[in-house]
């Protein structure tokens, strides 16, 4: 099998030959000639039941895009799926997971922590699904017969902690696991190869990796594409050609993005836990956070997102993002630019404040999608943000 930069480069793209291009053409058209009335009406019948479009019969884009069917293949390649489902944005997609495990039961496991609006939908119970929060110990005794999914993300987001896949995929037994793979991408981490049936993507983030283009996706095998597909094709759900063209784009440089800003985030959080006034740091590079072994075995590297936590709480973690010049404080992250933002009070805000804390994000957490600009720059910006916050929620309170 050809290495991961190659697969980026070329998945995808095996038709390119036959149409006589060389960059991937963008189809925008919302609607299709039918050639044969009758062979339109079968084509039809079978994306409405979750299947593919005969040849030359796509009949609408809101069932079938040449240009999103691309990023799909491509990212279902470099996965290790079978196939990909592309949708309008990452909680699209989770939806539409939830949406087709309701027809296998009632009660989803899940782990925390998750991101936030993951959580919320998870926890609201507003696709007619209950929950069982668990750690990953609690799995094989919280699955049972009503358990639809298994859901959980690794890193977790934003506090990094690590979760074994094989593990979790065994203690679920027959039931189908469901893994956010948006911090690791196909670059670090390929859930597929521990069993996982789903990997789910907010597309938004490193996929397309420039910060301009919203999607989601889910990687799985054809049963689930089937489900996912006709979920889509009944709720309208779909990912925007042009944004499948930018996210297709995006997948050629995934990894030489991946592996800039993580070699800048390892060194971040090694300077960052000699900080006078950082109480703590979470990365998986760093000693004692990865205690199962699981980089190098599960993951091919500890990636680019980092937390830490601030002395002086919430005050001083939210003067910090007025006092940054060159990281943009901004929720998304898996951008070529760093950005940092305070998950109390936004990414994570909708979950209930005890399960919040009590997995880890506090009030003086700042989380870093830390980008692929010079390392130097950017430790002059978080040190010299963190001192001036400091200084100025010290002197405001005497």
């Amino acid at each position: 099998m050809r290495r991961i930069r190659t697969r980026a480069v070329h998945a995808g793209r095996e038709e390119f030959e036959e149409l006589g291009v060389h960059a991937p053409p963008l189809d925008l058209s919302s609607t299709y000639p039918l050639r044969d009335p009758e062979r339109a009406a079968a084509s039809l019948g079978r994306m409405a039941q979750g299947g593919t479009p005969l040849d030359g019969e796509a009949i609408y884009s809101r069932l079938h895009n040449p240009t999103v069917a691309r990023f799909e293949r491509a990212l279902a390649e470099l996965e290790g799926g079978e196939e990909g489902v592309a949708f309008a944005s990452g909680m699209a997609a989770l939806s539409a997971v939830l949406m087709a495990a309701r027809e296998r039961g009632r009660e989803v496991v899940a782990l925390r922590p998750l991101y936030g609006g993951s959580d919320h939908l998870i926890d609201s119970g507003l696709l007619g699904l209950s929950v069982k929060w668990v750690r990953p110990d609690e799995v094989v005794g919280a699955v049972g017969p009503e358990t639809a999914l298994v859901v959980l993300e690794t890193p977790a987001n934003p506090t990094l902690d690590l979760v074994d896949l094989r593990e979790v995929v065994d203690a679920a037994g027959t039931v189908p696991v469901l893994v956010d793979n948006t911090f690791a991408t196909p670059v670090l981490q390929r859930p597929h190869d521990f069993g996982v049936r789903l990997v789910l993507h907010s597309a938004t983030k490193f996929l397309g990796g420039h910060g301009d283009v919203l999607g989601g996706a889910v990687t799985c095998d054809a049963e689930w594409a089937r489900a996912l597909r006709r979920i889509r094709v009944a709720t309208g759900g779909v990912l925007h050609p042009l944004a499948g063209y930018l996210l297709h784009r995006g997948l050629s440089t995934l990894p030489l993005r991946v592996e800039a800003a993580q070699s800048n985030a390892i060194d971040l959080a090694r300077r960052l836990t000699g900080h006078p006034y950082v109480t703590g740091v979470r990365h998986p590079s760093l000693p004692g956070q990865d205690p199962r072994g699981l980089v190098g075995r599960q993951m091919r590297g500890p990636g680019s997102i980092l937390a830490f936590e601030v002395e002086g709480g919430r005050a001083v973690a939210l003067r910090v993002l007025r006092e940054l010049r060159c990281a943009t404080p901004a929720v998304s992250l898996g951008s070529v630019d760093t950005l940092v933002q305070h998950p109390a009070s936004l990414t994570h805000q909708v979950v209930e404040t005890t399960a919040r804390e009590d997995s880890g994000v506090s009030e003086s957490t700042l989380r870093v999608s830390v980008g692929v600009e010079d390392v130097e720059d950017l430790w002059e910006d978080l040190d010299g943000a963190i001192r001036r916050a400091h200084a100025h929620v010290l002197h405001a309170s005497t």
